[in-house]
């Protein structure tokens, strides 16, 4: 695998780390609801502060690629990792608010992200 898909694959894993971390916090203080809540307000942030370092730094790929790439990741570690491994359901794809929302705000902070800087 050449480094550049290496070092954008690495970016949007720690993104949807960072993703989980606030899903995973938020579940032990707060109701499910209210922790969609924030993951939903959060994983743009975290997104676009991810696509701040890697446009800059690396920009190997362009703003829609890369907001395609970062969500692809995250899609396919949400299937594998947290429907098929954690959770063992697809129940999670159910809910516009815990997973299609977050989906499509990353893409979009990402795309954003992307053309701000220019690139």
């Amino acid at each position: 695998m050449p480094l550049q898909a290496i070092v954008i694959i690495i970016h949007a894993v720690i993104g949807w780390g960072l993703c989980g971390a606030t899903v995973g916090i938020g579940r032990k203080r707060f109701s499910m609801r209210a922790t969609l809540i924030v993951h939903a307000i959060a994983a743009p942030f975290i997104f676009a502060a991810i696509a701040s370092v890697y446009f800059p730094w690396f920009g190997y790929t362009g703003p829609l690629a890369t907001a395609a790439i970062f969500t692809g990741v995250v899609v396919f570690l949400d299937l594998l990792v947290v429907a098929l491994m954690i959770e063992r359901s697809f129940d999670m794809f159910r809910s516009v608010l815990g997973t299609w929302l977050p989906f499509a705000l990353i893409f979009g902070a990402t795309w954003l992200t992307g053309l701000a800087w220019g690139i």
